[in-house]
C-alpha cells in the first residue's frame, strides 16, 4: 500500500484566499531570501553633490539629513531581510523532507535547475513534483502569514457602486 496523502487544507477552503496572489507573495519572499543569502545586503550609498541653485523654503525649520536617513534605511532593511530569512528557516522546518528538497531546488539553490531535471534526480514524476511544490508553497504561506485574502463578490460590487458616485 502506498502512502496516504491527507489534505490538510480542508479548513482553509472556506476562507476567501486569492491563491495566485498568495503564491506570488511566497515566491517573492523566497527570491528575496535567496538573494540575501547568496550575496548579502548591498548597502545604499549617499549621493552628496553640491547644488548651486538657490533653494527657497518656507519657514518649516526642518533640516534634511540624507546621510542619517540612508544609514537608518540600510540598518532597517538588513534587519528585515535577516528576520525574513529566520522566519523562512522556521517555516521550512515544518515541511516534510520531500517538500523541503523541492522548495530548495526550485527557489533557494544558488544554481536553480529546471523542474524536469529536479524531477529526474529525485525519481518522481513531473506531476507529483508540481503537486508537492504547490502544497509546500501553501504551507509556507500559512506558516509565514502571507495569505492574500480576496474580497467576496458582493463586497466588490458594493464597493464599486459606491466608488462611482
Amino acid at each position: 500500500m502506498g502512502k496516504r496523502h491527507i489534505n490538510s487544507f480542508g479548513i482553509f477552503h472556506s476562507l476567501p484566499v486569492d491563491e495566485a496572489a498568495t503564491r506570488s507573495a511566497v515566491i517573492q519572499l523566497l527570491e528575496e531570501v535567496r538573494q540575501y543569502r547568496q550575496i548579502g545586503y548591498i548597502r545604499q550609498m549617499v549621493n552628496v553633490t553640491h547644488n548651486y541653485a538657490p533653494r527657497y523654503h518656507g519657514a518649516t525649520h526642518l533640516v534634511s539629513k540624507p546621510t542619517e536617513q540612508t544609514a537608518i534605511r540600510n540598518i532597517d532593511k538588513e534587519a528585515e531581510l535577516q528576520r525574513k530569512s529566520e522566519l523562512l528557516d522556521q517555516a521550512m522546518n515544518g515541511l516534510s523532507s520531500t517538500q523541503r528538497e523541492v522548495i530548495e531546488r526550485s527557489y533557494l539553490d544558488d544554481e536553480r535547475e529546471y523542474d524536469f531535471i529536479s524531477c529526474g534526480e529525485m525519481g518522481i514524476s513531473d506531476r507529483t513534483y508540481r503537486r508537492i511544490k504547490a502544497s509546500a508553497l501553501k504551507l509556507l504561506a500559512i506558516a509565514m502569514k502571507l495569505e492574500v485574502f480576496a474580497e467576496p463578490e458582493d463586497r466588490r460590487a458594493t464597493v464599486s457602486v459606491h466608488e462611482v458616485g
